[in-house]
């Protein structure tokens, strides 16, 4: 009986992997659900502060113990995690290669027409119904359960055992033929699926992502403090940016790119075949001037159900007077000059720093 059901389980990951591509993911794998070595930073990674703001991922279960932690706290029902990837890459230069003068960046994931939670997520659906209607009478009922970046899970850890690639000393995802433009979704299950072999780490001795953050964002391989990430930065945090971190931030208004721009397993990186990773118009290189007087109404329609939505217009304008202030260019002092009358308080304190940027660079 038990051997019946061993082959059950072995034929349904093969139904689980040909699921997977019919429904759009470029790589797919299988990773049990038990702690890994990695969990163990975790406490010590919030211990530390690194999470900023983000107080999310500090959640705590009853016990006072972190959600994030362990995924027995969370999920004990769980025995599996299938881990599915989509590469976002478009054929479009990286932010290290393009400077237009006047213009500012966002994060490739960000320009996409649809936001990457609800595309990733319906191919997510659309593979756990297919699982669902895939499992033996025998092994019913099953429990699942689909997460895109909203679940008390660290995706990356299960992906490495997964075999969808290795945790990079930038802290992305990386995988030897596809690079790291990779969106993550998982599937936690109550079967318990032959597991895939872990990703080996293929980072060796190269330290170029460490090397390449302005705001030494990487205090060392594989630690990335929040409070220092120019992502974090344009994204997360609320009102005032710190002063010593501004310059670093450079022409970037949402998200921060250059850790995986300058990856040399990105060089050969695939484009995307999926649509909705196509950038809506005026996303790559914005218009900063466009970014830091942007309306309300204006603000809604350009981002609807996008994930720039996330940083909110007085984020967005924030960031942009700020990469104003780095762009070296004098004609932009009259904007800023009235920006630093804004109404919205962390808008006018940044153009205040982006006038004296400006006039006394030294």
């Amino acid at each position: 009986m038990e051997s019946t059901k061993t082959t059950g389980l072995t034929d349904l990951k093969g139904v689980v992997k040909r699921a997977a591509e019919d429904a759009g993911f470029n790589i797919v794998g299988i990773a049990p659900a038990a702690d890994a070595p990695e969990h163990k930073y975790f406490p010590e990674w919030i211990s530390a502060g690194y999470a900023g703001e983000m107080k999310y991922m500090a959640a705590r279960d009853e016990h006072g113990e972190f959600k994030r932690g362990s995924l027995a706290r969370v999920a004990p029902w769980a025995r599996s995690v299938v881990v599915c990837a989509i590469n976002y890459n478009t054929d479009h230069p990286y932010s290290t290669e393009e400077h237009a003068p006047g213009c500012g960046w966002i994060s490739r994931y960000a320009w996409s027409r649809e936001d990457y939670h609800d595309a990733v997520l319906r191919r997510l659906q659309q593979l756990e119904a297919a699982l669902q209607q895939s499992v033996p009478t025998d092994f019913q009922p099953v429990l699942t359960r689909s997460y895109v970046d909203t679940g008390p899970i660290v995706e990356r850890v299960y992906a490495k055992y997964a075999g969808v690639g290795w945790i990079g000393k930038n802290t992305c995802i990386i995988n030897q033929k596809k690079g790291s433009w990779l969106f993550l979704g998982v599937i936690l299950t109550s079967l318990q699926l032959v597991p895939d072999i872990p990703a080996p780490d293929r980072c060796g001795s190269c330290t170029r992502c460490i090397e390449a953050c302005p705001t030494e964002a990487l205090t060392e391989p594989y630690q990335l403090d929040s409070n220092k990430c120019i992502s974090y930065l344009t994204i997360e945090k609320r009102g005032s940016i710190p002063e010593g971190l501004r310059a670093g931030m450079g022409r970037h208004v949402f998200g921060c790119d250059i850790c995986q721009d300058v990856c040399p397993w990105n060089r050969k990186a695939p484009t995307s075949t999926a649509a909705e990773f196509e950038p809506r118009a005026g996303l790559v290189n914005p218009d900063l001037a466009w970014l830091a007087e942007i309306s309300a109404e204006e603000f809604h329609v350009a981002f609807r159900g996008s994930p720039i939505r996330r940083t909110k217009r007085s984020g967005l304008r924030r960031n942009a007077a700020i990469a104003l202030g780095n762009s070296g260019e004098q004609q932009f002092l009259p904007l800023l000059k009235r920006l630093a009358d804004d109404e919205d308080e962390s808008v006018a304190e940044s153009a205040q720093w982006a006038v004296t940027q400006l006039t006394h660079p030294e």
